[in-house]
């Protein structure tokens, strides 16, 4: 069965720029962070790029888990690990890599809030046309929904997608033939050898 699932490979360069161009949004709005607070785990190389950008050193970070890779989510977003970081009267940058359904977003604002800091704001990468939270900053807005793989959830995400097929392909070829017909997704063989080989190491 073909699914056709639409999916974009988000290279590093890529990332870099984009989150170049956040830090300018939010140094352009006159937003002044005293701290950048990361929703784990695709948060986390962004926001630290943000901080390199706007000279920020106080980065931290809370967890809310949606999506367990290759495109599949969870019921409901929920906070699995609290920000720990006092922010009580701080400004607060939160940065994640994309808004999606937005649900995510949303929980994050409302934990946020909910430890009195004195402005809270947020941006992402990407920002889903589809998402019922519209984030302060989004440096590329995506109008076609599409699934993204960013640079560091290639094997999570992949691997997700290689676990939807009707069984395990024993090769590079068939695996990109059975994601091709089966989900529509073409990978580039490069990335199909490297999460196969660390498929295989995991299994080992």
């Amino acid at each position: 069965m073909n699914e056709n699932l639409a999916v974009e490979f988000i290279s590093w360069n890529t990332v870099w720029k984009l989150s170049k161009r956040l830090a300018a949004l939010v140094r352009e709005d006159g937003f002044r962070p005293h701290i950048v607070a990361a929703i784990a785990r695709g948060g986390y190389v962004p926001a630290r790029l943000v901080c390199d950008c706007l000279d920020i050193y106080d980065l931290t970070s809370f967890r809310i888990a949606h999506y367990t890779g290759g495109a599949t989510m969870e019921d409901t977003a929920r906070l699995s690990f609290p920000l720990q970081m006092d922010i009580k009267g701080k400004n607060v940058l939160v940065v994640d890599d994309v808004t999606d359904t937005g649900d995510t977003v949303a929980l994050a604002l409302e934990h946020i809030q909910g430890l009195a800091p004195a402005e809270c704001r947020v941006g992402v990468l990407h920002h889903k046309r589809i998402s019922t939270v519209e984030p302060d900053y989004f440096a590329r807005k995506v109008v076609k929904w599409r699934w993204l793989v960013y640079p560091w959830a290639v094997v999570e995400d992949v691997t997700g997608f290689i676990h939807r097929l009707a069984r395990r392909p024993v090769s590079v070829v068939e695996a990109s033939g059975m994601l091709a017909n089966e989900l529509g997704i073409e990978i580039p063989e490069k990335i199909l050898r490297d999460v196969l080989a660390i498929m295989g190491q995991k299994n080992g």
